[in-house]
């Protein structure tokens, strides 16, 4: 069974995927973090970002991959907290747009999702990547709840600055950012981490059911 949850940065994507996979026992796949490896080695190897065409390429020459607990490899490299500086941060948008990098990162990420039951959350995955998800769910919140959760996850970056990037994001992200129609939307903005995985598993138990 694919659970999707998709939502805008700071929606709690990431803890509530992560924390229904480990309660469920599925795989969790954090697709966010298959942009941010990519963005780590072409950063590392000195590759303009500007043009999709050789980040594309890069992205099907090292497929991003995760190991039992959650761990992410790209070239052979563990870069799992690599990926969350902030240069990375700042510039994994300017690589996630290219449709080059896009359509080889959702290969994979289709290809991820075939070897067994896993959540797996991003922002087009009800729609694009696994349109056939059993659960499909949206999670939304108050932007300035947003920008705090995303400030307790980087304290290296200023509120100011968070803010501003959560606005850029959701720019960029309204056009190919839509909820599935047969999405269920949860709003995060007053409800703790168990409550949102409480829900969720709610819906996987009922379609398990079906």
């Amino acid at each position: 069974m694919i659970v999707a949850i998709d939502g805008p940065a700071g929606a709690g994507k990431s803890t509530v995927a992560r924390a229904l996979a480990e309660r469920l026992g599925f795989r969790y796949l954090d697709t966010g973090a298959m942009y941010r490896a990519l963005t780590w080695l072409a950063l590392q190897r000195g590759i303009p970002l500007g043009d999709g065409r050789p980040l594309g390429a890069l992205a099907r020459e090292h497929p991003v991959t995760f190991d039992e607990r959650g761990r992410v490899f790209i070239q052979g490299s563990d870069v799992t907290s690599a990926i969350r500086l902030a240069r990375v941060d700042q510039m994994v948008p300017v690589v996630a747009r290219h449709p080059e990098v896009r359509e080889v990162m959702r290969e994979r990420q289709r290809e991820l999702a075939l070897e067994g039951d896993a959540v797996i959350e991003g922002r087009d995955i009800g729609t694009v990547v696994a349109p056939d998800a059993a659960v499909k769910v949206y999670l939304v919140a108050d932007p300035a709840v947003r920008t705090r959760r995303r400030l307790s996850e980087r304290a290296d970056v200023g509120s100011d600055a968070l803010a501003t990037d959560l606005k850029v994001r959701d720019e960029l992200d309204r056009v190919r950012m839509q909820p599935a129609p047969d999405a269920e939307e949860i709003d995060t903005t007053d409800l703790g981490v168990d409550e949102v995985v409480a829900r969720i598993e709610a819906l996987v138990r009922m379609r398990a059911l079906a």
